[in-house]
């Protein structure tokens, strides 16, 4: 396959679609994998409905799937101002240090430095700080337990803006993945909400080899683009982590001739940011603000296992460069036409 190449510098209008509001998916299916599949065939240009069970027809022995084991905390929390008493909303970006966490608050106008928050079981913040973006630097005292063991009782599950309803108890285990592991992440993996530990298993004995790595995805994931010329949008750093057994398992499949899918943008992202450039992946961490986008030529990623998302967004950015705009553009149409549900508690795309 040709890839289409934009010969401009690309523009944010290259990215845009109108999808319905009604094909926006509220609520995660019934059962994880009960979703649609579109796989789409880059060489040949084409397309097919499928369903996520049917996920190992696709794949053959020696390909590796890699998969984001982070895991989502419970980042919404209400407290009331210690001498007002007014409500105020606080979303937990990532923890500085112990106990000390960026913040973002609403309403932003009534939380300055030197303000003390009380928190459910009277656990209380003091503001420390602003920071650059316009939130807060917050030291939470008062607890008698591990801080996550208190969010997880008492915080609300960061769902997506696009999601117009109020978290619900069950969103902590529907907006989470099966194999999550590692705390960090204020937003889902969302490609890997499909899997269920059944279907993991039907892949290993299938002989498709699965690996893990971290990207701890922050707020910046939904972060509108708003320039116009893109190569002036600035991604947010995220922590990654890929470990020895991780890149070992990616020379392998590369070495045997396998294929090496990302589950999820934020894998491809950590996996490019590594790199292989013709060689081996060799392990890494710290903190990535790559950015994406066409035409791009991809090192470690052969396939792409990942959701339908918002136009204009980094991340359908960063499928358009793996899948090539025009055909990928076309098939989010083809994929409205047929009802498909969109974003993070929608259906999935397979690219190989």
């Amino acid at each position: 396959m040709e890839f289409d190449v934009i010969e401009k510098p690309p523009r944010l209008g290259d990215f845009d679609l109108t999808v319905p509001e009604e094909l926006v998916a509220q609520y995660p299916s019934a059962e994880r994998d009960q979703c649609r599949l579109m796989v789409l065939d880059r060489k040949g240009e084409s397309r097919s409905s499928q369903h996520f069970p049917e996920l190992p027809e696709f794949l053959n022995e020696r390909d590796l799937l890699v998969l984001n084991d982070t895991r989502v905390f419970p980042a919404r929390l209400f407290a009331t101002k210690e001498r007002t008493a007014s409500q105020v909303e606080v979303f937990l970006l990532r923890e500085l240090e112990s106990q000390l966490w960026e913040v973002l608050v609403k309403p932003a106008r009534k939380v300055r430095v030197g303000n003390r928050l009380v928190f459910p079981q009277e656990v209380v913040g003091q503001v420390l700080d602003n920071t650059v973006s316009g939130g807060r630097v917050i030291r939470f005292e008062n607890q008698d337990e591990p801080f996550l063991d208190y969010l997880e009782r008492n915080g609300q599950s960061p769902l997506p803006p696009y999601i117009h309803r109020e978290p619900e108890a069950k969103d902590k285990r529907a907006y989470q993945t099966v194999y999550a592991r590692k705390c960090g992440a204020v937003a889902a993996p969302t490609a890997g909400l499909h899997f269920t530990e059944a279907l993991l298993r039907k892949l290993l004995d299938r002989g498709v080899e699965l690996a893990f790595l971290t990207l701890h995805i922050g707020l910046g994931t939904f972060r509108p683009v708003r320039a116009e010329d893109i190569t002036r949008h600035h991604m947010d750093s995220e922590y990654y982590n890929i470990d020895e057994q991780t890149a070992d398992a990616v020379n392998r499949a590369r070495a045997a001739g396998g294929r090496v899918v990302a589950v999820g943008t934020s894998t491809a992202r950590a996996l490019e940011t590594a790199g292989c450039n013709g060689g081996d992946l060799t392990s890494s961490q710290g903190w990535t603000d790559k950015f994406i986008y066409p035409p791009y030529t991809f090192q470690a990623v052969n396939g792409l296992l990942t959701n339908f998302h918002q136009p204009k967004s980094t991340l359908i950015m960063l499928v358009s460069a793996f899948a090539g705009r025009t055909f990928l553009f076309e098939s989010y149409q083809q994929a409205i036409r047929e009802g498909y549900q969109f974003y993070s508690y929608g259906d999935a795309m397979l690219i190989l």
